[in-house]
């Protein structure tokens, strides 16, 4: 049988790594939070539904701020000499 040690000491390593990383988490935790029960309710796999929930929720977030931020930009351009 495989020891798990080695294992263990690798997803502690990469939890610090990720903790440690500022975050920009928009998004994240209501992806995270879907995919998880979705990964579960496909065959036990929480842990990976979470994770892709987690990096698509931050896509469609700023997905939509990036939106936001362009229809912003198209209220505030200034009017052009043809409109005066």
């Amino acid at each position: 049988m495989l020891n798990a040690y080695p294992l263990k000491i690798a997803v502690v390593a990469a939890c610090i790594a990720i903790a440690s990383v500022p975050a920009q988490a928009k998004g994240c935790l209501k992806g995270a939070a879907v995919g998880g029960v979705g990964g579960h309710l496909a065959g036990h796999h929480a842990v990976a539904g979470a994770v892709v929930g987690c990096a698509v929720g931050h896509h469609l977030a700023a997905k939509k701020d990036r939106a936001a931020a362009q229809s912003a930009a198209a209220r505030q351009a200034p009017a052009s000499a043809a409109d005066r």
